[in-house]
């Protein structure tokens, strides 16, 4: 199971951080929102300047270095991919911010941290494509101090009435098809709960998704006129993809998706 999970995680690292197309289509921050977004988030945890903040998951940077610059956070990003950690460093020295956030390659499952190490930690639309979500959670709330912040913005999903086309290995990696509803047994409420954290605020921005799949759209046709041969190089079924689009954007305006931001604090 190790190796299934290991494997899996791979995947989603080295799809969204090996191809410049993943970029092209959903811009900067590859999340819903974006920076404003971001931003609701860090005043939701009050991030205040000095404190220690971590970034789960955190690419190619873009969260960690907007909490150090806009925040005056001192702030770790840690991620899967080399490769992306590799790009944060560089973004970070080109900001002049280098001094002020680190960036280390590891495991969501098993942070390179000590316990009780952070004020706050975010995670931003990743914590829905983690296979083993409550080590996850888990590990959120060890590096927390007592009193710590826990910020999420992330998908959530009925699985029970996802159509075919937001199902499999492609809908994972795209934060959907291992998505949790936002409350009951199974949800993030639940699983936060249990790793020792309560829920203090929860925001739906489902708005936020339903931008972000017209956005894909519309770069998608724009590259599919102007570069098709990148979008073919880089696996995207063009073909596919507008039933996926379309069954996302209904998926939304029937609840079946969304997507919300939470509070907690370690207890």
């Amino acid at each position: 199971m190790n190796d299934e999970h290991d494997a899996l995680k791979a995947c989603c690292a080295a799809a969204y951080h090996s191809s410049d197309v993943v970029a092209l289509l959903l811009g900067d921050a590859y999340h819903p929102g974006g920076a404003a977004l971001t931003r609701r988030l860090a005043d939701a945890l009050a991030i205040a300047p000095g404190e220690r903040v971590l970034d789960v998951a955190s690419g190619r940077g873009a969260t960690a270095l907007l909490l150090a610059d806009e925040y005056g956070a001192e702030v770790d990003g840690v991620d899967y991919s080399p490769a992306a950690t590799a790009l944060a460093q560089g973004a970070a020295r080109a900001a002049g911010l280098a001094d002020g956030v680190r960036f280390t390659t590891g495991d969501a499952e098993r942070l390179p941290y000590p316990d009780g190490a952070f004020d706050a930690a975010v995670c931003e639309c990743a914590l829905c494509t983690f296979p083993d979500k409550a080590r996850a959670a888990a590990e959120f709330a060890r590096i927390l101090r007592p009193g710590g912040r826990l910020g999420l913005t992330d998908v959530t999903a009925d699985t029970t009435r996802l159509p075919p086309e937001l199902t499999g290995l492609t809908a994972r990696i795209a934060c959907v098809a291992d998505a949790l509803p936002l409350a009951g047994p199974t949800g993030y409420e639940r699983l936060l709960a249990d790793a020792g954290l309560r829920t203090t605020a929860v925001e739906r921005h489902d708005d936020a998704l339903l931008r972000m799949v017209d956005q894909i759209e519309a770069r998608l046709t724009l590259l599919r006129m102007t570069a098709p041969a990148r979008l073919h190089d880089a696996g995207v079924d063009l073909d596919a993809a507008p039933a996926v689009l379309a069954a996302a954007r209904a998926a939304v305006g029937a609840g079946v998706l969304g997507y919300a931001l939470l509070v907690a604090v370690r207890v």
